[in-house]
């Protein structure tokens, strides 16, 4: 089959033949790829940002946000049969650790991440495990939802947490409505009854998130922090979900937290440096989140099969990902990137 794969840190990877993928266990099931998202993870680990967490061994097949159709089950497999159109929870997990008994797959102690740690989807086949199966609403395809299998749950999983505590009336700050923060978008206008406040430097971007939800929304032009105090009487917002995370954004959105509030940290790159005396003078809270567990990922599927949730997407063949990547890392993509072998 073909695949694009990396052979070295801060170089093009390259797609080239590699066997197809076999059952070596009996919960194992192999996808046809209908699509795989171009994700600026991608980007990082090209650069050989994650060279480190991830200790995998080079070369190796990109792209963790799959979604397909099953080609092949192993002899265990009950819950799925060949032509199942599904999408795939980005972890391969054990099922027998604590944290997959309590439902917190996302931190199994013996998985594995096709596209990150292992072999991933921007191929014609993956394997992956009956476990890392969601079969798909018919009014589903997978090249519409592939990027919902990490961009869109992680967005969910920082979303559903901070619904959970916000009440009808309190304020909510979306920092970043491209990619990644136009699906939280969604998710927070389907799952709260907060008043949404977007920011971002794109005004495009923020007519989106208007269409899709956005009581508010506020141009990135430097005023940004002094126009969420206006909308907040001066208190700030008891959320802020940065789905940027680097540059300016982090310092903005720490300013623009009431006290008491919930800081939920979605995109990544930046660091942060807060004195721990407004931690506690405050009682601020900082909350990471990453991806999200497999229920996470089937309740999302559930607002997307009932046009909650809709994914904005580009199309690229298999053999253009080298456009994709570049499109993606020089800000030219609409919503989404999806790979199409």
């Amino acid at each position: 089959m073909k695949a694009v794969r990396l052979a070295r840190y801060e170089s093009t990877p390259e797609l080239v033949d590699v066997a197809d993928p076999v059952i070596t266990s009996p919960l194992d099931v192999i996808v046809r790829i209908g699509g795989a998202g171009v994700c600026r993870t991608d980007l990082h680990i090209i650069e050989g940002q994650w060279a480190s967490k991830t200790n995998v061994a080079l070369p190796y097949t990109l792209g963790h946000e799959n979604a397909g159709w099953v080609a092949e089950v192993g002899s265990a497999v009950t819950s799925l049969a060949v032509g199942d159109a599904v999408i795939l929870h980005p972890l391969v997990t054990c099922g027998l650790c604590r944290a997959c008994r309590a439902g917190d797959d996302v931190h199994c102690t013996a998985s594995a991440f096709p596209g990150i740690d292992s072999d991933g989807g921007y191929a014609e086949y993956l394997k992956t495990t009956a476990r890392s199966a969601i079969k798909l609403d018919s009014s589903l395809q997978p090249v519409d939802v592939a990027a919902l299998a990490d961009a869109g749950l992680t967005a969910y999983h920082a979303v559903a947490k901070a619904a959970r505590v916000l009440r009808p009336g309190e304020k909510a700050v979306v920092i970043g409505a491209g990619g990644l923060g136009h699906i939280g978008v969604q998710v927070l206008h389907a799952l709260s009854a907060a008043e949404m406040i977007v920011v971002d430097q794109n005004a495009d971007a923020l007519a989106l998130a208007k269409e899709l939800g956005a009581e508010h929304t506020v141009l990135a032009d430097g005023s940004q922090v002094d126009a969420i105090m206006d909308l907040t009487a001066g208190a700030g917002a008891e959320a802020v979900l940065d789905f940027v995370g680097e540059g300016g954004a982090l310092a903005d959105g720490v300013a623009s937290l009431r006290r008491a509030g919930n800081y939920y940290v979605i995109g990544y790159g930046g660091s942060l440096d807060i004195p721990t005396i407004d931690i506690i003078s405050t009682e601020i809270n900082f909350i990471g989140n990453l991806v999200g567990s497999y229920n996470d990922l089937a309740e999302l599927m559930v607002l997307t099969a009932q046009g909650r949730v809709a994914l904005h997407t580009s199309t690229y063949a298999l053999t253009d990902f080298a456009a994709a990547l570049d499109d993606l890392d020089h800000g030219k993509v609409r919503g989404r990137a999806i790979l199409v072998p």
